[in-house]
């Protein structure tokens, strides 16, 4: 206690060194060892596991949260103190003091045991705090790499995902052409699993989370302006230094900033790989992006990854799920006008289009619907919503969506006028987007009567793209008008060489997949 004592005076003042702190130092464990003591405890009470954790009781220590009576009794039991010795103003709930009791169950010094302690029969656990040898062997503090992972700086952890990122993104840098090898594809899921093990795992600074935030809201002004496979080297060395960061808890207020950069940066990882054609990793970054979104508690936050999640099946599955994805977003969004309020009924209308496409006889009204409750959420965001393609959701987004409903409806004329407008609103360097529009637009003429003038209208689309842009989403939906043209029309001229157009050798996934038959067709 003496030694505690002398610890909370040095340290309080210069580093805001805590009581109850102050007695884990002196005792020389780390949080994992306390919160052992504590669920052993409740083991020995005959009591289910507390959920009591690193990240709690650091929250303790640093006084941004204060433990409840049972927590409270549980520490004083470990630490064998009363509550106010441990900083805490209030009795105890068992009525009993917390003194040392027991002289058959002293406190380790810091250095192992040559055998394990035993406890008399009669004599309780209280106190007993004992470190698990097994995973954390006693050694000086000189020669431990930071005792506690709260308290010891940032490790470097530069893996071997690193190297390959770096790499490929000089080669791109030099202008190299680069394919998605399984070398590159292992270490960017990688990545994400590291991700994974992280979020369920202090030291950060509120001035370098602004800078993160800066770089990631700065990543969805880039997004369509930046090749897809240079934006996903950027933003997953970004990626893996949030990871490196997240892997030591944080102080409560920092940890939420935190988490919510992780889901963001993992929710745009997800949209590049839908660009990039690989929708397996795509639906495991978007499953990451919904850990880490969870551990915030926003809903809106976790609707805005679910939305974005269900343009997957838009794109390489089934509208059925998509659907179901743009329903479940609006749920978690509520009624608070918001980005995915006004971006899932857009998304519901044109899954429902879709279904119409393929004969759903009530997708068409359910469809309209849909959009007129998108629209009106949509004018009422603010103009910080409706300015960012990524986390936004912008004027020429839903004018895109919409003109990509009334032309699955198989109005093409309204949905020619539409997208027409929706050219006008992006600009030059938006070209996933533009491109999107522009194929849409092809799919208008295809249902106007004019194959000839649809296939030359999608393959000059492609065509003005720089080879770098050519992502598989995009040849992959030029594909799909040539496979309509080809169901409608048979195998004309034009179909040929509009084939043997988009056959070319740009940069496409490995795992992207052959058109399917038209009644599956996007």
């Amino acid at each position: 206690m003496e030694i505690a004592q002398d610890i909370h005076e040095q340290c309080g003042p210069l580093f805001g060194t805590s009581r109850v702190k102050a007695h884990r130092l002196a005792h020389g464990v780390a949080l994992s060892d306390i919160v052992a003591q504590v669920r052993a405890l409740y083991e020995i009470d005959g009591k289910p596991p507390p959920r009591l954790g690193e990240t709690l009781l650091s929250a303790y220590e640093s006084g941004y949260k204060r433990p409840g009576p049972e927590y409270l009794h549980y520490l004083c039991a470990v630490y064998r103190v009363e509550p106010d010795v441990l900083g805490f103003r209030s009795p105890c709930i068992c009525g009993r003091g917390h003194a040392v009791r027991v002289s058959a169950a002293p406190v380790p010094q810091p250095r192992a045991p040559e055998r394990p302690h035993v406890r008399e029969p009669d004599a309780p656990l209280v106190g007993a705090i004992i470190t698990r040898a097994e995973e954390r062997p006693w050694v000086t503090v000189n020669d431990q790499r930071g005792l506690d992972r709260a308290d010891g700086p940032l490790s470097i952890d530069v893996g071997e995902e690193d190297i390959v990122l770096r790499r490929t993104l000089l080669q791109l840098l030099a202008g190299a052409g680069v394919a998605l090898d399984g070398q590159f594809l292992g270490a960017v899921d990688n990545l994400r699993r590291k991700m994974d093990d992280t979020l369920v795992g202090a030291t950060v600074s509120p001035t370098m989370l602004d800078q993160w935030e800066e770089t990631t809201y700065g990543y969805g002004q880039q997004y369509q302006a930046t090749p897809s496979l240079r934006m996903l080297c950027d933003v997953l060395l970004d990626f893996s230094e949030v990871r490196r960061m997240c892997d030591k808890r944080q102080p409560v207020e920092l940890q939420e900033r935190l988490c919510r950069i992780a889901a963001q940066l993992s929710g745009l990882s997800g949209l590049i790989m839908i660009n990039l054609g690989d929708h397996r990793l795509a639906r495991s970054f978007f499953r990451t992006a919904r850990t880490a979104a969870d551990e915030t508690g926003d809903r809106q936050l976790r609707a805005w990854v679910t939305v974005r999640e269900s343009l997957v099946p838009m794109y390489y599955g089934d509208p059925r799920e998509a659907l179901h994805l743009a329903r479940k977003a609006q749920d978690l969004a509520g009624r608070t006008p918001g980005v995915a309020a006004a971006m899932a009924p857009a998304v519901e209308a044109r899954a429902l289009g879709m279904l119409a496409m393929r004969g759903r006889g009530d997708a068409a009204p359910s469809a309209r619907r849909a959009l007129v409750r998108g629209r009106s959420v949509f004018d009422q965001l603010s103009k910080a919503d409706t300015s960012d393609l990524v986390f936004g959701f912008t004027d020429r987004q839903m004018a895109f969506y919409e003109g990509d409903t009334f032309t699955n409806l198989g109005d093409h004329k309204h949905g020619d006028e539409v997208l027409s407008h929706a050219l006008t609103l992006y600009a030059p360097t938006d070209r996933v987007d533009l491109t999107l529009v522009r194929l849409d637009r092809a799919m208008c003429k295809l249902h106007a009567g004019h194959p000839d003038a649809a296939l030359s209208a999608g393959q000059e689309a492609i065509l003005d793209l720089p080879p770098d842009h050519r992502s598989d989403i995009l040849v992959h939906r030029a594909r799909q008008i040539g496979a309509a043209v080809s169901a409608r029309h048979g195998d004309i001229p034009r179909l040929k060489e509009f084939n043997e157009a988009l056959a070319g050798p740009w940069v496409t996934s490995p795992t992207a997949e052959q058109p399917g038959p038209p009644s599956e067709q996007v």
